[in-house]
């Protein structure tokens, strides 16, 4: 699980680069709203924390005493809840001149719950240890 989480780096590297040449001004074809450099920054940063949670919990998980079950269920709520939350920032932005979220802002909570669902799951795992 650690290598695939490891894998979706370079993606989260290309993102950034990509973001900074739109907010640099390289990129002004895209014509985007405040709002939606906003949205796009917070995506980028949310990607980038939780990918780092995500390899941090791998480690804690091999510490716990969950079920196979539970084990896998947490190590994979977390890459999830990165790349829905991620996700949801970018599709609650998209389109032309939009000045507020959409209903791709949907996509986001279901990385929040995914979320949740482990850090409820991890917490309750290391405490019966």
């Amino acid at each position: 699980m650690t290598a695939y989480i490891l894998w979706s780096v370079p993606s989260i590297i290309y993102g950034g680069y990509f973001l900074l040449s739109v907010m640099s001004g390289q990129q002004d074809h895209f014509a985007l709203t405040d709002f939606q450099k906003s949205m796009f920054r917070a995506g980028h940063a949310h990607a980038g924390v939780l990918v780092l949670l995500a390899l941090q919990i791998q480690t804690l998980v091999d510490a716990t005493k969950l079920t196979v079950f539970w084990q896998w269920a947490t190590r994979l709520s977390f890459p999830i809840a990165a790349i829905f939350i991620s996700s949801g920032f970018f599709a609650a932005a998209i389109g032309q001149g939009v000045t507020k979220p959409n209903q791709g802002i949907f996509i986001l909570y279901f990385g929040i719950l995914s979320l949740l669902i482990g850090l409820i799951t991890l917490g309750i795992g290391l405490a019966r240890k």
